[in-house]
């Protein structure tokens, strides 16, 4: 399911990731950030950790590992990302997400 045409209009995001392998539209507040991904190419997420996230799988797969557990997450499955716990992932194209993340600077928005 592809996100709907109006999200366009929501700011991308600087991450450490070329466009054509994954894009962004984010929503930001003081109180947190929205993020809505759409993954064009497999990509390898290296662990790392960060303040509290939430996401939910729309379309696509990812294999998770957050801490020392690995799953497989698909459409309508979510994740909750406790802050500061190691986390990386396997993504495959096509995969879209809406993350969550505690942290409203987590991603500087793109000029």
């Amino acid at each position: 399911m592809a996100f709907p045409d109006f999200f366009t209009a929501f700011p991308a995001l600087e991450v450490p990731f070329p466009a054509d392998v994954v894009q962004t539209q984010a929503i930001r507040s003081e109180a947190g950030l929205v993020v809505f991904f759409t993954f064009h190419r497999d990509l390898t997420l290296p662990m790392h950790a960060h303040g509290a996230q939430w996401g939910s799988v729309i379309a696509g797969e990812i294999t998770f590992t957050i801490g020392d557990d690995t799953r497989v997450y698909r459409p309508g499955d979510s994740y909750s990302i406790p802050a500061g716990v190691l986390h990386g992932a396997q993504i495959k194209a096509g995969t879209r997400v809406v993350d969550v993340f505690q942290e409203p600077d987590r991603y500087p928005v793109r000029a």
